[in-house]
């Protein structure tokens, strides 16, 4: 009798031990994931750095777009953006001299001039991790989240000039792991260009411009959400 009145709670503690056990290497084999690339979308504003503007974030729009990014290992990646920027500018009536060069005004002295339209850019830069970026802590010493440092090459076409140019982007940024598949960061970066047309206007203090001396930047402050996509093959060498 007693045999019979515990069966039920030793098949219960039986059948809890074999999910167990048949469900460990399925999660074992989860943690042995390694994911190659990351896809994801991008939200943030953008600065504009130009014949209007001089202050770091002085004229602030809004930035959207998505990115893709290439895992090489746990210390590096390189990433591919594309995003559309709504920038706008305006010289205000005490901007000091503001001479422009490529439209009739009266008065160049106390000309104003504003703008607003879309600058689209397209760019790939590599990052590099301060610490081994992942989820598995492992043998390597995995890191949930890691500053990182930045820098690539881009292009840009803008709406309002109707110009096309290659930019220099260069900057930090902050990411984190917030799951196994679910990367957040934080990104910054100034994207340096050899054009003075991205705002439709080359209008600069009387300073000849060559290079990137009185042209127009931008910088790009970013809050990204990826997911981890292309499990790389389990049996393969790790990085």
């Amino acid at each position: 009798m007693t045999t019979l009145r515990h069966t039920p709670l030793l098949l219960l503690i039986i059948a809890l031990l074999a999910v167990q056990t048949a469900t460990m290497p399925a999660a074992a084999q989860d943690d042995d994931v390694v994911y190659r690339n990351e896809f994801g979308v991008v939200a943030g504003v953008s600065s504009m750095l130009d014949d209007t503007n001089r202050r770091l974030f002085g004229s602030n729009g809004l930035t959207g777009g998505a990115l893709l990014r290439f895992v090489l290992n746990p210390r590096s990646a390189v990433k591919v953006l594309a995003t559309y920027n709504n920038a706008k500018g305006d010289t205000g009536t005490d901007y000091d001299n503001f001479y422009p060069v490529t439209i009739d005004v009266p008065s160049p002295d106390k000309a104003r001039y504003t703008y607003s339209g879309g600058i689209v850019d397209v760019s790939a830069t590599y990052e590099l991790h301060f610490l081994p970026y992942g989820y598995v802590r492992g043998y390597q010493g995995f890191r949930r989240f890691t500053p990182y440092i930045q820098a690539g090459l881009g292009f840009t076409y803008s709406l309002i000039g109707k110009a096309f140019t290659p930019n220099i982007p260069i900057g930090i940024g902050f990411k984190w792991k917030a799951s196994r598949r679910v990367n957040i960061s934080l990104d910054w970066a100034m994207h340096f260009t050899p054009n003075d047309n991205l705002d439709g206007i080359a209008a600069s203090t009387g300073i000849k411009s060559e290079m990137f001396r009185a042209k127009d930047h931008y910088a790009q402050t970013l809050l990204t959400l990826t997911y981890d996509i292309s499990p790389k093959c389990p049996t393969c060498n790790r990085d």
